[in-house]
């Protein structure tokens, strides 16, 4: 391996050249740009055996990647916020007809007004489509897991398409050392390209018709379903095999820090769960027990994970950078909803921070907690479900 020093779109963009990505569609957005650039680079200087569609729109871009898959060849693209909802109705195509394909998404603010800043909002808008969703908190995770992404989605038990997350800026442009594997080792551990279908010349088949009876349309949603539950064991297997070539695991679809003894969790996802780690270290000196999950799979959700660890808590801080207007964050949302289906009476609050891009550090998010523990340890249960947080 190679330690070299990259920005987080960089990260992305060498992990599908060492991948073997076949054909890569791209339309540029701020703040993803600089990946398809990179793909473009590599192309251009004979460094990636692959053809670079420059499409009119991101619609066309997840067209363009989809048709490609359809094809029987590893494809990519990347894109980020209003892009992201411009390929909206594509993202489901690609879903419902089982393709695998992967596609990396730098989040970002959704407008108006216009804002280049990063929240969750573009990401968790996809999360009922039927993609694996994860969501990435440093540029080696960046790296392992689009490399990993292929092979989750090419799994039979998938057949699924996925998308990496990676907040903007704060990974998206901002370089760190990174572990470059060797392409002998990604080689290893990438098999041949599978898929349960393909398109060819002379032998049509036909895909995506009105079909003859409604129940085949609800069996084929139940079995999308279905094979996202499946998926968790093949992230699982997936993140031990990757260790084992590289030394690196990342716990499958969740990741906990100081969870053994802690009586109150902090969960969240993306970069800032490093300043979550220091706020839970900062609130320790102060002798309150508090761990940290890191949500790395919104889809499939990490039910049985969670259940493991919160069944037993005091208190649970869900903190979200996006929220469903008029309702809640969305991933407090997902963990509220699993947590009372399973019978677990824990208080759960939302905190809703970083919104539209405003910087929250550990101090703010160790603020928060404190706050919220303080009135748990009083009280036994939170005033409110949500609070929108701004800063100390």
């Amino acid at each position: 391996m190679v330690v070299k020093p990259l920005t987080g779109n960089y990260a992305a963009a060498y992990a599908a050249k060492l991948a073997r990505v076949k054909v890569v569609a791209a339309y540029p957005i701020t703040p993803q740009t600089t990946i398809v650039e990179k793909l473009a680079q590599f192309i251009d200087n004979g460094e990636m055996d692959a053809e670079m569609i420059r499409v009119e729109s991101e619609h066309s871009a997840l067209a363009a990647a989809y048709g490609a898959a359809s094809g029987g060849v590893r494809a990519f693209t990347a894109t980020s916020s209003h892009g992201l909802l411009y390929m909206h109705e594509m993202v489901w195509w690609v879903a419902g007809a089982r393709v695998p394909l992967v596609m990396v998404i730098v989040t970002r603010t959704i407008g108006p007004p216009w804002n280049i800043w990063s929240d969750h909002s573009d990401l968790m808008d996809q999360r009922d489509s039927g993609w694996i969703i994860m969501m990435a908190e440093h540029n080696q995770e960046v790296l392992d897991e689009t490399i990993k992404m292929f092979k989750i989605t090419e799994d039979p038990r998938v057949f699924l398409p996925g998308m990496v997350g990676l907040d903007a800026f704060i990974l998206s442009h901002t370089t760190e050392p990174v572990d470059l594997p060797g392409q002998e080792l990604v080689d290893s551990f990438l098999p041949p390209r599978r898929q349960p279908y393909i398109m060819k010349a002379g032998d049509p088949i036909l895909m995506g018709n009105v079909p003859r009876d409604l129940h085949d349309n609800m069996r084929m949603r139940e079995d999308i379903h279905k094979s996202l539950e499946e998926a968790k064991k093949v992230i699982q297997e997936v993140d031990e095999e990757w260790y084992k070539l590289t030394g690196r695991r990342y716990g499958g679809l969740i990741e906990c820090y100081r969870c053994e003894d802690a009586d109150h969790f902090i969960i969240g996802m993306g970069a800032w769960v490093g300043d979550m780690r220091e706020a839970a270290d900062r609130l320790r000196e102060k002798g309150i027990r508090v761990g940290v999950i890191k949500v790395r799979y919104v889809r499939p959700f990490p039910r049985e994970e969670l259940l493991k660890w919160l069944t037993n808590a005091k208190s649970v801080i869900v903190f979200d950078r996006g929220v469903s207007a008029g309702s809640a964050g969305q991933l407090f949302l997902d963990v509220a909803a699993h947590l009372m289906a399973a019978g677990v009476r824990v208080p759960v609050k939302n905190v809703l921070a970083g919104v539209t891009g405003l910087d929250v550090t550990y101090e703010d998010i160790a603020d928060a907690v404190l706050k919220s523990v303080a009135e748990v340890e009083e009280t036994g249960r939170f005033s409110t479900f949500i609070e929108w947080y701004y800063g100390r």
